[in-house]
């Protein structure tokens, strides 16, 4: 196989895994999903030069907020049990980001043409949000902790501590917190062979 059709292979193989939703077995290991999506690797490192976010904690809001999958949407309520309602918020896409949150990232970041399902804008929008909450609530940028109880609660509540008597809220906030434990682990045995090119990937 020559090396420009090797390069055509590997790009439509990206493409193809691009366009489904990855599976919890690929999304419970970092290297392996960016393997998958070298994309998404690329898109993750941009977010956090731009921002000074770690790419384990935007990646470990992504994989709670949405499973990383690009249209997802809080779940319907249900009338009597069974008949389908309206969605408690248009919350959407990978990030799970409010219309209105969402249009203010669009105007301080600069990104007039971001969509909540597109991974590199939501994936920046969570490194521009968390890079808020570090200035505002002077949270560590490796905290995904605090930083998630932020980003549920709003600044305002998380320095008003809403959440203090929301259990379910604190349990998620450790769920990501150790998910961005264990995506750090991981991305330390990975990154470098992630950052080369797709020649060098394809002569090692």
């Amino acid at each position: 196989m020559s090396i420009r059709l090797a390069a055509w292979v590997l790009l439509l193989l990206q493409l193809a895994a691009c366009a489904s939703t990855p599976s919890a077995s690929t999304t419970a290991d970092i290297c392996r999903l960016f393997e998958d999506r070298r994309s998404w690797f690329h898109a993750a490192q941009r977010a956090k030069e731009r921002w000074d976010i770690p790419v384990p904690v935007s990646m470990a809001f992504i994989e709670q907020e949405s499973g990383f999958r690009a249209r997802a949407k809080p779940p319907r309520k249900r009338i009597l049990g069974f008949i389908p309602g309206s969605r408690p918020s248009n919350a959407s896409g990978y990030a799970q980001a409010l219309e209105s949150t969402w249009d203010q990232y669009q105007r301080e970041s600069g990104n007039r043409l971001s969509r909540r399902s597109n991974f590199a804008d939501a994936v920046d929008f969570v490194a521009w949000y968390n890079r808020g909450s570090v200035r505002a609530s002077r949270i560590a940028p490796s905290d995904a902790y605090n930083l998630y109880l932020a980003y549920h609660e709003g600044n305002g509540g998380f320095q008003r501590r809403t959440y203090a008597g929301k259990k379910w809220l604190l349990d998620t906030a450790r769920d990501v917190q150790n998910t961005a434990t264990r995506y750090e682990t991981q991305l330390r045995g990975c990154e470098r062979r992630l950052g080369r090119n797709w020649l060098l990937r394809l002569l090692s």
